[in-house]
């Protein structure tokens, strides 16, 4: 199995020791970077891995910033991919178990290195269950097809949804009141 590697400036003293790690464990590594711990941005590395995955070029993914969230932000723009950001083992057997996540994201704040290993291994070790949780992840996919607005909801026609009251209180000063088809929205009511 490939697994394409890649972390910004924040990650990349953990993507090192998991590069290592991963060769140990017999993977393929395709490292797409960073190679220095000069900064850099992470959504180029975020796509560049995501990318590799879509594309059949390697199985699965892992990315590492220093909370793994713009990099799980950046990576589930890509249509097929499913990033999941996981500290810790639990998360992410579930991530593999019920959403069949391809993209592993992890926070190198908040990590140590063995910990980090624990994840992957787990991640790398589960397979996706199946049943109830395919018909979940079709919809995810379908949704990213699709796009916000390509079923009427345009950007503008969200305006009306969460146009938001302002007001003022004498003890607490502004107040923002927001319309009760915030919580009933159209986009809540096509699940």
């Amino acid at each position: 199995m490939t697994i394409a590697l890649g972390a910004d400036h924040r990650g990349f003293a953990l993507k090192e020791k998991l590069a290592l790690y991963l060769k140990r464990l017999g993977f393929k590594v395709d490292d797409r970077g960073t190679f220095t711990p000069e900064r850099v941005d992470y959504p180029d590395f975020a796509l560049a891995v995501a990318e590799a995955v879509a594309r059949g070029q390697a199985q699965r993914g892992i990315l590492i910033c220093a909370t793994g969230i713009g990099m799980s932000i950046a990576a589930n723009k890509v249509r097929s991919v499913r990033a999941a950001l996981c500290l810790n083992t639990r998360m992410a057997r579930l991530a593999r178990e019920h959403n069949n996540a391809n993209v592993l994201c992890l926070g190198a704040d908040f990590l140590t290195a063995a910990q980090a290993k624990g994840v992957v291994r787990v991640f790398l070790g589960t397979d996706f269950a199946g049943g109830r949780h395919s018909r979940r992840v079709r919809k995810i996919e379908d949704g990213k097809k699709k796009g916000l607005g390509d079923e009427g909801m345009k950007t503008s026609s969200l305006h009306h949804f969460i146009s938001p009251r302002i007001g003022m209180t004498e003890d607490r000063g502004p107040v923002i009141r927001l319309p009760s088809s915030v919580y009933y929205s159209r986009c809540q009511r096509h699940y």
